[in-house]
């Protein structure tokens, strides 16, 4: 009589507990975030494909890591107005509305646009070394002169538009792993564009710093990922018959590469 007592009063109390346990599971309910993703394609998330239908030219993914946060973490609301080829001016003009005092979490990466990036591709996959050089010399020399004043009107806009935000600047890959024996571009080529990528991103952690955003840096989590690396490729490399995605993120690239850098960022 004393040991079934003793087990009604054990099983009562571990009733009890689990029911605490149960009434205690809203705590880890959804994030209460309003957050909106910013910037260009490699925000949008261009060669990762499932694109939505509504997004058009922009041809933002599912597969964007902003996409998989939403998914994944689930914040209050969550909007991407991300676009393939966005300039600092287009965010200015055509993205920045998307914010307002009630946003909490911003995510954007624009620059390499503004300093010309696609056509600098361009120009080292049709021609030889030497226009390659000085295309990308020149692109450096225009960052150098303008990128940061460029990325100050677009951080300037988004503390302007959402004050109470968490703001997280993204950075870009470096395309090419060094030191390699790789088909395509020649290893001057390959060096010199790693060296203006890393030139832009320096640039950007730098003005992210002095506005007071986190940079999330994407460079190492693509290590052994790269162009010309062994392992599997993160990135696409020049396709001819969708030049569009070429040099850009694969789905892997955005869920392996991009988003975990993003997620530990975002907090």
């Amino acid at each position: 009589m004393r040991r079934s007592r003793l087990a009604t009063l054990a099983l009562s109390l571990i009733t009890a507990l689990g029911a605490s346990f149960t009434l205690a599971a809203p705590a880890h309910a959804a994030p209460s975030d309003h957050y909106v993703a910013l910037g260009d394609s490699y925000s949008s998330g261009v060669g990762a494909g499932s694109y939505t239908a509504e997004s058009g030219a922009c041809q933002r993914s599912t597969n964007a890591y902003s996409a998989l946060y939403a998914t994944n973490v689930r914040p209050a609301s969550y909007r991407s107005v991300a676009c393939s080829g966005a300039t600092t001016t287009s965010v200015i003009n055509t993205q920045l509305s998307a914010l307002s005092a009630s946003t909490t979490l911003v995510s954007v990466s624009v620059g390499g646009n503004d300093v010309g990036f696609a056509n600098i591709m361009t120009t080292c996959v049709l021609k030889g070394t030497t226009e390659c050089v000085a295309a990308v010399q020149g692109a450096e020399d225009k960052a150098r002169a303008s990128l940061a004043t460029l990325l100050r009107g677009v951080y300037n806009g988004i503390r302007t538009r959402a004050p109470s935000a968490r703001v997280v600047v993204v950075g870009y890959p470096v395309f090419y792993q060094l030191g390699t024996t790789c088909v395509g571009l020649s290893a001057t080529s390959r060096a010199k564009i790693n060296e203006a990528i890393n030139l832009v991103d320096d640039i950007i952690r730098t003005a992210a710093g002095a506005a007071g955003f986190t940079f999330a840096d994407v460079r190492s989590q693509f290590v052994g990922h790269q162009l010309c690396s062994s392992g599997a490729k993160w990135l696409h490399a020049l396709n001819i018959a969708s030049l569009s995605v070429s040099y850009h993120p694969t789905a892997a690239g955005q869920s392996g590469g991009y988003y975990p850098v993003f997620r530990s960022a975002a907090g």
